[in-house]
C-alpha cells in the first residue's frame, strides 16, 4: 500500500491509499460536518441535506443519478454522523473517473424547494419510525443527558419540531458554508489511478468557492461531570427492556484510544467477553455489550443491554459488578492476550477490503490530517500492554459512572433511580 496526497488551490484535500493487488476502487467525499456543527435552528439539517444530495443537481435528476450508478455497477450510499457526512461508491477500477465525476457533481445539489418539501415528509417519518423501534430513542436520550450542553448531545436526525420549522433557505446557507472545499476530503482506496483522481478533482471541484473553516472543538471535561444518572422511557409496546449507558472514555486524539477499544472488547465484546459469558451465554440477557467510541474532543464507553423487563434492575447491577471486578482485581493476562489477538485479527481482515479502508482513511484524515496504514494500526495494537489497559481502567472507571436510560414496558420506578444514585 502507498499513500498519496495533493491539495487543490481552493483547499480541497485529495488523498488515496493505493493497493496494487486490489480489484476494486472505493471513492468517497468526506465532509467535515455533522450533528455537532448545527445550531438550534439547523438541528437535523446535516442528515436532511444528505438526503437532498441524492435529489439531483441543476442538470441531473434523481433518477439520472440512480441510473448512472446502476450502469456503473456501483455500490453507492451515504451516511451522516455526529462529526461527518460522507458520500461513497465502490466500483471496478475502469469506472473510477465516471464515479468520481458523478459524486463530485452531487456535492453541488440543486436544493429545489419542491424536493425539500417532499423529502421533509420522509425525514419526519424516519424520526417517528426511529422512536417506534428498539431501543426506542434510549440512545439519543442518553447522549443528550451524557453530553449536556456540548454539541455532541444533538441527535443526528433532529426532532420533529426542528425539521418541521426548517425552511429551505437554512439548508442552502448551511450547504454553502459547510460544503466548502477546505472542509471536504476526497478519498479513494484500492485500485486507484491517483493522477486521474486529482485531474477529476480539478475538473469538477476546482471552481468551488473557498470559505473560512469554522472551529469544531468545544470545551468538555466528562470526568468532572456529576454522579451517575438514570432515566426511564416507558414504551408499553416493547416486549424487552433496553438499556443504554454512556461513560467517559478517551477522545480521538488521546494516546489511550486503542487501549480503550481493547478494554471494551475484553469486557463487552459481542462474543467471548466478560459480559457475554456472565449474561448472554447464560441466557439471562438477549444482549449485553460494551464498545468505545471516540470523537474530536471527547470519548465514551457505551454499554447496551436488552433483557426481560423484570430482570433489568438486577442485570444492570451485574454489569456494574463486572466493571467493578475488573477495576479492583485487574484483568487476566490470558484474556488480555486473547482479545488483543481478536482485535488485531479483525483490524487486518477489515483492512484488506478497499471499501472498508475508505471509512478508516477518509475520516482519520478529516479529523486529524494524519494517515495511518493497516500496518500502523496493527503495530499499535500488538504493542499494547496489560498495563496500558489497566491505566485506562484507572483513568476512566466504568462502574458507578455515566448516564443510563432504560426504554421498555417498565413503568417509572423511583427505586431504580434511587439505586442508581446510591452506586
Amino acid at each position: 500500500m502507498k499513500f498519496l496526497h495533493e491539495r487543490l488551490p481552493n483547499g480541497l484535500d485529495v488523498i488515496a491509499e493505493v493497493t496494487d493487488t486490489a480489484l476494486s476502487t472505493s471513492i468517497g467525499f468526506f465532509v467535515k460536518t455533522g450533528a455537532r456543527d448545527e445550531t438550534d435552528a439547523e438541528w437535523g439539517v446535516s442528515h436532511f441535506l444528505e438526503h437532498m444530495v441524492f435529489k439531483g443537481t441543476s442538470d441531473l435528476s434523481a433518477d439520472e443519478i440512480n441510473r448512472r450508478f446502476d450502469w456503473m455497477g456501483a455500490s453507492a450510499n451515504a451516511f451522516t454522523s455526529e462529526e461527518d457526512t460522507a458520500y461513497h461508491a465502490a466500483v471496478l477500477p475502469e469506472q473510477q473517473i465516471e464515479a468520481t465525476a458523478l459524486l463530485a457533481r452531487m456535492m453541488r445539489p440543486a436544493l429545489r424547494e419542491e424536493d425539500f418539501d417532499t423529502e421533509k415528509l420522509v425525514i419526519l417519518e424516519e424520526i417517528r419510525m426511529y422512536d417506534d423501534q428498539p431501543p426506542f430513542g434510549a440512545d439519543d436520550r442518553c447522549r443528550a443527558t451524557f453530553f449536556g450542553h456540548h454539541p455532541l448531545a444533538r441527535s443526528v436526525l433532529g426532532t420533529v419540531e426542528s425539521i418541521e420549522r426548517m425552511p429551505v433557505e437554512t439548508m442552502r446557507d448551511y450547504h454553502r458554508r459547510r460544503y466548502s472545499p477546505g472542509n471536504i476530503v476526497l478519498c479513494a482506496t484500492g485500485a486507484v489511478d491517483f493522477e486521474a483522481l486529482v485531474e477529476s478533482a480539478r475538473q469538477w471541484c476546482g471552481d468551488w468557492e473557498p470559505l473560512a473553516i469554522p472551529p469544531r472543538r468545544a470545551p468538555l471535561d466528562l470526568r468532572a461531570s456529576r454522579g451517575p444518572t438514570l432515566e426511564l422511557l416507558t414504551r408499553p409496546t416493547s416486549t424487552l427492556e433496553y438499556a443504554v449507558r454512556m461513560s467517559p472514555g478517551p477522545a480521538g486524539n488521546d494516546d489511550d484510544r486503542f487501549a480503550a477499544k481493547l478494554l471494551a472488547a475484553i469486557l463487552g465484546d459481542t462474543s467471548g467477553s466478560r459480559l457475554y459469558w456472565a449474561m448472554v451465554d447464560t441466557g439471562r440477557a438477549e444482549q449485553a455489550s460494551c464498545h468505545h467510541q471516540d470523537f474530536l474532543d471527547a470519548g465514551m464507553f457505551a454499554t447496551q443491554l436488552s433483557c426481560d423487563p423484570e430482570d433489568a434492575e438486577e442485570l444492570l447491577g451485574m454489569i456494574d459488578e463486572v466493571y467493578r471486578g475488573a477495576a479492583e482485581k485487574g484483568l487476566d493476562r490470558r484474556e488480555f492476550e486473547q482479545n488483543r489477538n481478536k482485535l488485531a485479527g479483525r483490524w487486518v481482515l477489515l483492512g484488506e477490503r478497499p471499501r472498508r479502508r475508505l471509512f478508516d482513511v477518509g475520516p482519520e484524515w478529516a479529523h486529524s490530517g494524519d494517515y495511518r496504514s493497516v500496518a500502523d494500526d496493527l503495530r499499535t495494537i500488538e504493542n499494547l500492554s496489560l498495563e496500558d489497559v489497566h491505566r485506562v481502567l484507572a483513568r476512566w472507571p466504568l462502574h458507578g459512572t455515566g448516564s443510563t436510560v432504560l426504554a421498555g414496558p417498565l413503568p417509572l420506578d423511583p427505586s431504580l433511580e434511587t439505586a442508581s444514585e446510591a452506586q
